[in-house]
């Protein structure tokens, strides 16, 4: 297996762990398991608090850790030249990052402010612009970025609101981003996990339904798993996927195909 994922040994980058249940934690799990050097970034010092405490839990030892606000190109800027300059080359990053103010998730989409729309977006979607900017310097051996999405980029979901509207900006970003990089061999990606119950799940209001009705609906009767969508970014940070590019996989027990 070793052979085929070629990433033992490999520089990726994991940005958005929040708490133990963050999908980006989730794959940072997977990544050590198969002997990737793992660098993660955050945000604050409580963030970085949080992060230390899970690596000592769970045993593992960092590569790098290196603060970064995607809210600030400087703060980017620097994080990914400390990155590059510590190891080098970087061969695959793990965006996954959203955040929303929570009176936009509550009111009526049609309530949503100028600057809570724009913050929304620039979180959760132009941070992946000015992160793979930033990145693409050091992946001179080409490489693999991967951000996190969601089905309500396609669909309205009850409470998803502006959050919707920011990830379908993600998703269209992928696209473009897929086509500027393709020629220097960097692959961009989307998953589209489903409903996981992580911190921005919170957020919703109507999660809990959203839950109930994938389990009643999606053809494999069941919600996924933080392992499962781990699982499957993996795949795309790899070898395995060495031809797949701008593309959004969905991870979410096939409720995206139910009408």
């Amino acid at each position: 297996m070793d052979d085929l994922l070629k990433i033992k040994g490999k520089n990726i980058v994991v940005m958005g762990v929040a708490n133990e249940r963050s999908i980006a934690w989730g794959v940072a799990k997977t990544l050590f398991a198969v002997g990737a050097n793992v660098i993660f970034t955050y945000r604050k010092e409580r963030s970085l608090a949080k992060l230390e405490k899970l690596l000592s839990a769970a045993g593992f030892e960092a590569k790098l850790i290196v603060q970064c606000d995607v809210n600030e190109d400087e703060s980017i800027h620097e994080a990914f030249g400390k990155i590059g300059a510590e190891v080098g080359t970087i061969h695959g990053v793990v965006h996954s990052l959203a955040f929303a103010h929570a009176e936009d998730l509550k009111n009526d989409f049609v309530e949503t402010t100028r600057s809570g729309y724009a913050f929304a977006q620039d979180t959760s979607s132009y941070s992946l612009i000015a992160t793979a900017r930033e990145a693409r310097p050091y992946m001179t051996d080409g490489g693999s970025i991967v951000t996190m999405s969601y089905l309500g980029a396609q669909r309205v979901l009850d409470g998803y609101n502006v959050m919707g509207v920011a990830k379908a900006a993600l998703e269209a970003s992928v696209k473009y981003l897929a086509f500027d990089l393709g020629k220097e061999n960097i692959r961009v990606n989307a998953i589209s996990a489903g409903a996981i119950r992580t911190l921005s799940a919170k957020g919703i209001a109507s999660f809990n339904t959203i839950l109930t009705q994938i389990e009643e609906n999606a053809p494999l009767r069941r919600n996924v798993t933080q392992e499962e969508v781990a699982d499957m970014t993996l795949v795309t940070l790899s070898n395995l996927s060495r031809g797949v590019t701008g593309e959004i996989i969905y991870v979410d027990a096939g409720y995206n195909i139910m009408g």
